[in-house]
């Protein structure tokens, strides 16, 4: 018996020391949101999607007819209600480049809300829904 419980609860020690999956983790799209206060609408004549796994995001555009495309990647990192974000890579000059943008994150649902005010003072909140 006593042969039978140690590993059992060996494995359920180590078990509870597996890294867990980060809440932002899948594909998520992009569904408007918030510019200095203005409502930021949704184009119709392309997609912006995200992809986060547990320690990076992937952005691309997706437009009909056109390859798809991918103009922003990075890092980032959460602690509590905030998502630290660095953009490692651009398709085009960014002053973000290299930096670290803090967001406030909420996650609803599907729904994904990114509040932060960026280093040129520009107020964003984005939304993004859970695609998969």
């Amino acid at each position: 018996m006593k042969k039978t419980i140690f590993p059992l609860l060996l494995i359920t020690l180590l078990c509870g020391f597996t890294k867990s999956k980060s809440p932002l983790t899948g594909l998520w799209e992009y569904r408007g949101g918030l510019f200095n206060g203005k409502q930021d609408t949704v184009s119709t004549s392309y997609k912006l999607q995200r992809t986060y796994n547990d320690l990076h995001y992937e952005a691309k555009v997706i437009e009909k007819g056109q390859k798809t495309f991918i103009y922003e990647k990075g890092d980032y990192k959460l602690q509590a209600d905030t998502c630290f974000e660095t953009q490692t890579y651009c398709n085009q000059p960014s002053k973000l480049l290299g930096k670290t943008v803090k967001y406030i994150y909420n996650l609803s649902n599907d729904t994904l809300k990114l509040l932060a005010t960026l280093p040129n003072g520009n107020k964003i909140e984005d939304h993004w829904v859970k695609v998969k």
